[in-house]
């Protein structure tokens, strides 16, 4: 009996990892006004869970951010100057990092070990060693309201957006210094780098274009033509597109990075966002701040697949 009852166990526990490891990706999306956290199934694109569990994370939530291994949410507490550290699989929160005044936008390190948060009220960005949760340090931007920060892929820079004085910082990440200003034409919003860190694309809200800025002398090299209050911004995985959300058009511009031109234009929901590629790079996933739901893009075929509903303002998604 025992000699037939191993390879069945086997069987099955091999069957039940290979189930396991072939999982599609979750799509994390914050809901600003509800101060929770829909939970999306990229296989089905159906809401399957709402963080927490019990209760909210806040009466004002923003961006949302995740470690490597998927287990953490970092979520911007706008209403407590916090992030919320949220263990997914308890689906509740274990620790309140107090960040600073009013922050909105955040981004990971690559090498995993940072948090950086950009704080509207303060002008200046916090950042959090996430070994200890503990903020280490505060650099004060030259520009005023810094909205989105954003880490370089080698995570020697950080831009962050400066929504009242119209123009991006550039903080030395080693020095935690800013050491340039890149100014834009209007309103700088959403930032995306290529996958080769040499240029930085900026969304700019009041002009309506994406700004390709040379990474290192900070040059802006081209502006391309998109739609009405263009803000967040997606750089695909192999870096051959650029997605930038419109949010006066509801749609989705789609810029081929060998010309520079928009090739593309995808409708979404009401107020499209900021939004989140899956692993694969074949649907992008875009939140409707007006709207209440998430568009789900076809980035094969450059069309709309579905939107689902989620909670009040969607602020943006990030999928592991």
């Amino acid at each position: 009996m025992n000699f037939n009852f191993k390879p069945i166990y086997l069987c099955v526990a091999l069957m039940a990892t290979a189930s396991y490891a072939k999982a599609a990706p979750l799509a994390y999306v914050p809901n600003e006004k509800d101060g929770t956290v829909s939970v999306i199934d990229t296989s089905t694109d159906k809401v399957v869970n709402t963080l927490p569990k019990k209760g909210k994370f806040g009466k004002k939530i923003q961006a949302v951010a995740m470690n490597a291994d998927g287990t953490k949410l970092y979520v911007v507490v706008r209403d407590k100057n916090a992030v919320a550290v949220v263990d997914i699989a308890k689906g509740k929160q274990e620790h309140l990092i107090k960040v600073g005044d009013e922050p909105e936008g955040i981004d990971i390190s690559p090498d995993g070990n940072t948090l950086a948060a950009c704080l509207e009220e303060e002008h200046a960005v916090s950042f959090v060693n996430l070994k200890t949760n503990k903020l280490v340090h505060t650099t004060k931007t030259q520009g005023r309201n810094p909205e989105h920060c954003v880490y370089s892929p080698k995570g020697e820079w950080l831009l962050a957006s400066n929504e009242a004085s119209g123009n991006v910082d550039v903080i030395d990440v080693a020095t935690h210094k800013s050491v340039h200003l890149i100014q834009s034409t209007k309103h700088p919003r959403g930032i995306g780098f290529s996958p080769d860190g040499k240029l930085a694309y900026i969304a700019n809200e009041a002009a309506n274009l994406v700004e390709i800025v040379s990474v290192g002398d900070w040059a802006i090299l081209h502006k391309i033509p998109v739609g009405l209050r263009s803000n967040g911004v997606k750089v695909s995985q192999d870096g051959s597109r650029v997605y930038v959300s419109n949010g006066g058009d509801h749609n989705i511009s789609v810029i081929d990075t060998a010309n520079n031109t928009v090739i593309a234009t995808i409708p979404a929901g009401e107020r499209p966002w900021n939004m989140a590629l899956t692993p694969d790079g074949k649907k992008l996933y875009v939140a409707n701040g007006r709207g209440g739901s998430v568009s789900v893009i076809d980035t094969v075929k450059n069309e709309k697949i579905t939107d689902i509903p989620v909670g009040k303002f969607p602020w943006g998604v990030v999928i592991r």
